[in-house]
């Protein structure tokens, strides 16, 4: 009875859950330009929020290569580093719950596929369109780690880490927002148009940090398992898939594509026919997913905080350097 309650309102709970990181970012976004702007022209003070190195996982990536490597924690961007952590640790233990309940990216391309599917249809291409397709993000994934985790080496990471380039990045990313190029706005046109045909596109086809989850969430002690003997072929686990996956023609989803939403066990209308697994035996209750996601995530950052990891040893006064030197490359 308490799985067929959470299967009732799983939808809602996760569009909350993303909805509340949207809006958080939203925040940080503000908070930052707001910092972005006291660096540059004056005013009045605010200071920086570390959670904005979220949006910059290459750095981050950088920055976990050379945590491995010497056992130093990167004190530039260690919020970055934090929480590009905490969405590896969860996708090995929670599958990809960051790309399901945390990201506010895919919660956007949520938003965006709940208004288009009110009017007609998403496609899924067939399978010959589809595999190579998937195929991008895992190519621009092993590009990223062919450059940083197998052709950097030490030297490099360290030069990299002091350049101009990484110091003033987060800078450059508001900028880009702000006074984005035509070439990046018929780029990001052009991913929400063909979103309006094709489902999550973004994040199944050309999200290379999702592909890097997907392949850590193979570990994963948690399955959604399918009872055949229960199961009464109406597909609507697969329509309310949000990745697509052929749910129905699967003893267990192992998929690298699941992203651990839950939806097509919300859906399922027969009680006990898909569950949520540990180690592919124990049933366990729906709502424990997010719990888990959110307590994980959440856990990092206190962490985080009370050791001192989470805030920048750069200076303000370093900061407004080097932010007036990134509006002076932009001219």
């Amino acid at each position: 009875m308490y799985n067929e309650v959470c299967k009732k309102y799983l939808s809602l709970l996760r569009l909350l859950v993303q909805g509340s990181f949207a809006v958080f970012c939203l925040w940080v976004g503000y908070r930052f330009y707001r910092f972005f702007t006291w660096a540059t022209v004056g005013g009045d003070y605010v200071s920086r929020p570390p959670a904005v190195e979220a949006f910059l996982p290459v750095g981050a990536l950088v920055s976990l290569k050379k945590l491995i490597l010497t056992g130093e924690f990167d004190r530039l961007h260690p919020a970055g580093l934090t929480i590009f952590i905490a969405a590896l640790v969860i996708a090995l233990l929670f599958r990809k719950g960051f790309c399901g309940w945390i990201c506010p990216v895919g919660f956007i391309f949520n938003l965006q596929e709940i208004l288009v599917s009110r009017f007609r249809r998403l496609l899924h291409p067939p399978k010959w369109l589809d595999y190579p397709l998937l195929s991008l993000k895992y190519l621009l994934l092993a590009f990223f780690l062919y450059l940083i985790g197998w052709k950097m080496n030490i030297k490099a990471i360290e030069g990299f880490m002091r350049s101009p380039y990484n110091l003033m990045v987060d800078a450059k990313m508001l900028l880009f927002f702000l006074h984005p190029s035509l070439t990046a706005l018929a780029v990001i046109g052009f991913i929400f148009l063909v979103s309006f045909l094709l489902r999550n596109f973004w994040c199944r086809y050309l999200c290379p940090y999702g592909g890097l989850l997907g392949l850590l969430a193979f570990l994963s002690p948690l399955q959604i398992r399918r009872e055949h003997s229960l199961c009464i072929d109406c597909k609507k686990c697969e329509s309310a898939c949000t990745q697509s996956l052929r749910v129905a023609q699967k003893s267990v989803i192992l998929d690298p594509e699941c992203v651990g939403c839950l939806e097509c066990v919300a859906a399922c209308p027969i009680s006990g026919c898909l569950n949520l697994s540990l180690l592919g035996r124990k049933k366990v209750s729906l709502i424990w997913l997010p719990l888990a996601v959110i307590l994980t995530f959440l856990l990092f950052y206190l962490v985080a905080g009370w050791s001192g990891y989470w805030q920048t040893n750069i200076p303000d006064e370093l900061f407004k350097r080097i932010y007036t030197l990134a509006i002076r490359q932009m001219r």
